[in-house]
C-alpha cells in the first residue's frame, strides 16, 4: 500500500512540476524578485528527487540506497532537460534555458545532500540508544 501511496505523490507531484513549467507564462502572475524563478526550478527538483527516491526505496526489497538516490537525481535531471526541451519546442511564451537546467539539477543535488545529512542523523540517533 505504501508503495502505491509514494508512486501516486510522486507523480502527482511531477504532473504539477511538468505543468506550472509548460502553461503558457503570461498566464503565471510575475513577481519581481530577481532568480526567483531559478529558486522555484530548484524547488519543484528538490521535492521531486526526495519523492521519487522515495518511491524507489519502497520497490526495492535490498537496497542500495546510495545507488537509488543517484537514481532519483539522474531522474531528476533528464526530466528537467526534458521539460526545458518542450518548452523549446512546444510553446510560444516559454524557451529552454541552459539556467533553468542547472537550477534543476542543483535543487536535485541539494535533495541527495538533504538525504544524506538526514540518513546520517538517523543512524547516530540509534547508536545513541
Amino acid at each position: 500500500m505504501l508503495k502505491n501511496i509514494f508512486f501516486w505523490i510522486a507523480l502527482c507531484w511531477t504532473v504539477v512540476v511538468g505543468f506550472f513549467c509548460l502553461v503558457p507564462s503570461n498566464d503565471i502572475p510575475t513577481v519581481s524578485i530577481p532568480n526567483l524563478d531559478k529558486l522555484v526550478h530548484a524547488f519543484f527538483h528538490f521535492v521531486f528527487t526526495i519523492l521519487w527516491f522515495l518511491f524507489f526505496k519502497k520497490q526495492v526489497k535490498k537496497k542500495n540506497q546510495f545507488k537509488l538516490l543517484i537514481a532519483a537525481v539522474c531522474f531528476s535531471l533528464l526530466f528537467g532537460i526534458g521539460i526545458e526541451i518542450l518548452q523549446d519546442k512546444l510553446t510560444t511564451t516559454r524557451s529552454g534555458d541552459f539556467f533553468d537546467v542547472l537550477a534543476n539539477f542543483t535543487g536535485a543535488i541539494i535533495a541527495f545532500w538533504f538525504v544524506l545529512f538526514a540518513k546520517q542523523i538517523k543512524k547516530n540517533q540509534n547508536t545513541i540508544k
